[in-house]
């Protein structure tokens, strides 16, 4: 079974040019079926043939009771689904047993973003005055300038950034690149860093990786754990959320624009999304964010509740 996974997983990173988190998300789901597999057929040479839709049923009801969300296990699905696809069409299997299986209901979750006046405080948190003060600065100016996600940001070079331009290119899912404005205050954040950087590596070759934008202390690029880490500190610090990633900052960027009258195509350009669909999700929150506005500042936000009641008793 592991070697038809192989050859998915090869055939992801080498004729869809599947980012490296796609193709690590890809390999972990079907790991996980492949030791589940192992484990119940006490063997480690199971017959892909073998497998057939009540396995993988049985398999997604093991994640279930093993507590995983509904999120996870439709994540789980998908994963066999299109492994799936791809051995019936290079003739490896014969059948499809993830092909009628249905993905659990998944319970609509409206994205966690700060509000404007919150995150100017929060931007306002590093001391620029210290190297990692400096470059802290940088990493969450950058992502609310553009909303780029995590492995984007982790992965800019900085050719990739023009300040004449104001602008970035970035390189996102399926490998596929995309020009998206920086702010003024994203650029000087990042001109403050830049000098920084060169005061503390210094001439003498200590920094390790010279194209990377962001490095840690020791001059070799910012891992994505020590980004989310970064940004999570300083998102955490008000304690007004259930989430702190950084992709709260893409929620924030995204959410702002909309609040602001900015055109929803426009929008899903700058984000990178491959549907409208996937950005229009920015729309319900604003009007929840409108609705709340409402009801904290108009002085007859409740009597329409009142009259409703009225009418219907």
């Amino acid at each position: 079974m592991r070697k038809l996974f192989d050859q998915f997983i090869t055939m992801l990173r080498v004729e869809r040019n599947a980012s490296p988190h796609t193709i690590r998300a890809y390999h972990d789901e079907l790991e996980r079926f492949a030791a589940w597999l192992d484990e119940i057929a006490e063997s480690a040479a199971v017959d892909p043939e073998g497998v057939d839709r009540a396995t993988v049923r049985a398999f997604l009801g093991t994640l279930h009771e093993r507590g995983l969300s509904k999120r996870s296990v439709a994540r789980a699905l998908a994963a066999l689904r299109s492994f799936y696809v791809f051995a019936l069409k290079r003739g490896l299997l014969p059948t499809n047993p993830a092909a009628d299986l249905h993905a659990p209901k998944l319970d609509k979750r409206l994205p966690e973003y700060v509000e404007e006046q919150s995150l100017r405080g929060i931007l306002a948190m590093p001391d620029t005055g210290t190297v990692r003060g400096a470059r802290d600065a940088a990493v969450l100016e950058l992502f609310y300038s553009t909303g780029m996600r995590l492995s984007e940001l982790v992965a800019l070079n900085r050719d990739a950034i023009s300040a004449r331009a104001g602008t970035a290119r970035v390189l996102g899912k399926r490998r596929k690149e995309r020009i998206v404005p920086v702010g003024a205050p994203a650029l000087r954040a990042l001109e403050v860093w830049y000098a920084a950087a060169a005061g503390h590596f210094g001439s003498a070759g200590k920094l390790r990786d010279t194209n990377a934008v962001f490095v840690n202390m020791k001059g070799s690029r910012l891992s994505a754990r020590s980004v989310h880490a970064i940004v999570t500190r300083y998102l955490a610090s008000d304690g007004r959320r259930r989430k702190n990633s950084p992709h709260v900052l893409r929620h924030s960027f995204a959410t702002h624009l909309v609040d602001r009258g900015a055109d929803l195509e426009a929008v899903r350009q700058l984000l990178g999304h491959e549907s409208l669909s996937t950005t229009q999700i920015y729309t319900h929150v604003s009007i929840e964010h409108l609705k709340r506005v409402y009801r904290l500042s108009h002085p007859r936000a409740t009597i329409h509740t009142v009259s409703q009641e009225g009418a219907s008793s």
